[in-house]
């Protein structure tokens, strides 16, 4: 259980302070938690006009000095897509890196594995996520530790979950494609008194691959309640089952420095018995209570759990004497449960005729991971890399790899304010303390036990300045830092490289943009500009392995164009295209000069849709990736590509049929890659139809 949280100094001077401030607060009416159903209109635009993740408050994108991109989930599940990194692939440089067993990406050329979070809270844990309960996503990049805590040295991905909205229609949606995709999943709404609201998303999806032997299925099962107990007291309780049971697929290996050369349906694995089985269980509530028209409390408490076992062979590298593909072979039962407990306090005052949107908060976490890892006693065969002997499995001694139990304590405080000086200028300014504790215990070696803890101040400063309506000038400086353990890998106790320095890792980021506003407001778009670096990077002594150096930089320079709105009558695009450079810059292991794995130069999306409010409406996109390459190494390279969908459908009042088809000109490429032996295929051509009725 989390350690007794006790108040600092600095924590009963802000309580004070803000006690003082609510006496002589300025009236507002701050965002209420229950929602209408929105329009048809609003649900066509793929807009999200005001955001949460970026402050932790509803605040308009427009006045947020950091840029924030927001996808909406029907946007990609249109297509038949139930796959995060898919979500965010035409997002400008954000890049997927995701495996068979875990959802990973890259923003801004910076691993964002464990920066992900659902309604705000912690959830960086190693599984597949389920968008099906996910209204959409917001990907805010840039350091956000000043609200979030550890990591997010590129950016944070925040699900926003589907939350019960009074008067809203249920729904019931059936989808069939290729590769015997079939789903079926209800999105059901009730009202039973004028206080409650209830929702109740659940499905299920089945689906083969054009990869040979590679199939899955999902379960979902997530209610959730609205409850006004009292005119100033809101109760939101969620909660969420996901399962995803799947045959795992690492891809294929490099020849040469490319791709191989190998059928798009080439599999290494042993597709008889391996699998994944992903078993994921959140529980959230949020209490808001108004204490006056300009100040709110709200209490958020969320614990997560997943049970997540696999059995998998899968490839480690090619022998380019014998033309065989190496193979191991893992066994692991992963059991994690974290638990986030958060109070905010949330208002509104003036001083000296300043407008001040102030937001304090207290935030205790406790966390554990409990993975036993097997791994072959003696060599898996090896295949051939062109006709794989699919019946060569690997049946002797599976032995104990790794069997630890990690505990990680974390604390923190932190002070925000959105300061309005006048019609033109606004400034963003806080900064958050840490305290972290990870401990990681070794039962294969007499539970042997080590421990390390660290402390970090983590700021952020930014300017908006709007000379005009339409248009807002930004300037933002940020910070963050990632501790020893952070990832929740964990550390491993007796490990030499321990009793050298372990200061947690920093990033720094600056940043200039221009938010704009064209066509009568129908239109919006984000400029931005930055220099992103990690300036103390873990690297190892090239003459002493053991000792751990901070002396690594990796630096990220980049430019980023979006535009998402309504052009004109029925006619919508969303869109945008980055260009970057993610280099390692200074390393003592012979990757000075580098490119970042999995980060492509350039890469974006544009998609027109043309949609009136009811009858025939139509969609087409096109998704562009530069060249990467598939390791810090730089011994592999992926081509860039492009790929072209299109989307058209018929709806009424009640009824929406659409039909997609994905990579029309059945383009092979590769969308991801884990090392230069594991590059993973991108989805050929395919045909999906989905119905929805709706009452």
């Amino acid at each position: 259980m989390p350690a007794p949280c006790r108040l600092s100094p600095l924590t009963l001077g802000v309580s004070l302070f803000l006690s003082s401030a609510m006496a002589h607060a300025a009236p507002m009416n701050l965002p209420e938690l229950s929602v209408t159903a929105e329009s048809d209109r609003e649900r066509d635009d793929p807009r999200v006009k005001e955001v949460s993740t970026a402050t932790r408050t509803s605040t308009p994108a427009r006045y947020v000095p950091q840029a924030i991109d927001s996808v909406k989930t029907s946007n990609v599940l249109d297509y038949g897509s139930n796959d995060l990194g898919k979500a965010l692939s035409g997002i400008p440089n954000v890049s997927t890196g995701a495996d068979t067993r875990f959802d990973s990406v890259r923003i801004r050329g910076f691993d964002a594995s464990n920066d992900f979070y659902l309604d705000g809270i912690r959830d960086d844990s190693q599984y597949v996520r389920d968008l099906h309960n996910i209204e959409r996503i917001e990907v805010l990049k840039g350091p956000a530790a000043v609200l979030y805590g550890r990591g997010s040295q590129g950016g944070i991905v925040n699900r926003v979950s589907k939350m019960p909205e009074a008067g809203r229609r249920s729904t019931i949606e059936a989808q069939g494609g290729s590769e015997d995709l079939r789903s079926l999943y209800a999105d059901l709404s009730a009202d039973p008194s004028d206080n409650i609201s209830l929702r109740l998303n659940m499905g299920n999806q089945d689906n083969n691959s054009f990869r040979h032997g590679i199939d899955g299925s999902r379960q979902l099962f997530a209610p959730s309640m609205s409850w006004q107990l009292t005119p100033d007291l809101n109760w939101l309780v969620q909660y969420e089952y996901s399962r995803y049971n799947r045959t795992p697929d690492r891809g294929i290996p490099s020849i040469n420095g490319r791709p191989a050369d190998v059928s798009r349906s080439t599999t290494y694995g042993d597709t008889q018995r391996d699998f994944i089985d992903d078993k994921a269980q959140s529980l959230r509530s949020r209490l808001n209570y108004q204490l006056s028209d300009s100040w709110q409390v709200r209490h958020t408490l969320g614990l997560f759990k997943l049970n997540s076992d696999f059995d998998n062979t899968y490839q480690t590298g090619y022998n380019a004497k014998t033309g065989q593909v190496t193979r191991q072979r893992w066994q692991q039962d992963l059991n994690t449960r974290n638990l986030f407990n958060n109070v905010e306090l949330e208002g509104n005052f003036d001083t000296f005729g300043l407008q001040h949107t102030l937001l304090t908060g207290i935030e205790i976490g406790n966390q554990r991971r409990d993975p036993l890892l097997y791994k072959n006693a003696t060599p898996v065969p090896s295949v051939d890399v062109y006709n794989p002997d699919r019946n060569a499995q690997y049946n002797g001694q599976m032995i104990a790899s790794s069997n630890n139990h990690t505990v990680v304590d974390s604390r923190g405080l932190y002070i925000q304010d959105q300061l309005r000086l006048n019609d033109q200028w606004q400034v963003l300014a806080g900064v958050r303390f840490d305290q972290f504790e990870v401990e990681t215990t070794n039962k294969l070696k007499n539970n042997l036990s080590e421990k390390q803890d660290s402390n970090s101040t983590s700021p952020r400063l930014g300017v908006v300045y709007s000379p005009w309506k339409e248009h807002s000038f930004y300037a933002s400086w940020s910070k963050t830092f990632s501790p020893v353990g952070g990832g929740l890998i964990g550390i491993t106790p007796g490990a030499p490289g321990n009793s050298n320095e372990t200061s947690p890792e920093e990033t720094r980021q600056k940043e200039v943009g221009i938010k704009s506003d064209w066509l009568d407001e129908r239109l919006s778009t984000t400029l931005a500009i930055y220099e992103l670096e990690l300036y103390n990077r873990r690297t190892s002594d090239p003459n002493k392995p053991d000792v751990t150096l901070l002396t690594g930089l990796q630096r990220s320079r980049g430019i980023e164009l979006t535009a998402t709105g309504n052009i004109v009558g029925n006619w919508y695009m969303r869109g945008g295209i980055g260009i970057q450079d993610a280099t390692i810059v200074e390393d003592e292991n012979g990757q000075e000069g580098n490119r970042v794995s999995n980060v492509a130069k350039r890469n974006g999306s544009v998609f027109v849709t043309w949609k009136p409010e009811m009858g025939w409406y139509g969609e087409t996109g096109l998704t562009f990736v530069g060249e990467r390459y598939a390791d810090n190494q730089n011994t592999a390279v992926l081509p860039g590509y492009g790929r072209w969908d299109a989307l058209a459908g018929f709806r009424t009042k009640d009824w929406d049929l659409r039909a997609a088809l994905n990579n029309i000109t059945d383009k092979t490429y590769y969308s991801s890659a884990t090392s230069a032996a594991q590059i993973q295929f991108g989805d050929p051509r395919s045909f999906v139809v989905t119905g929805t009725y709706s009452f």
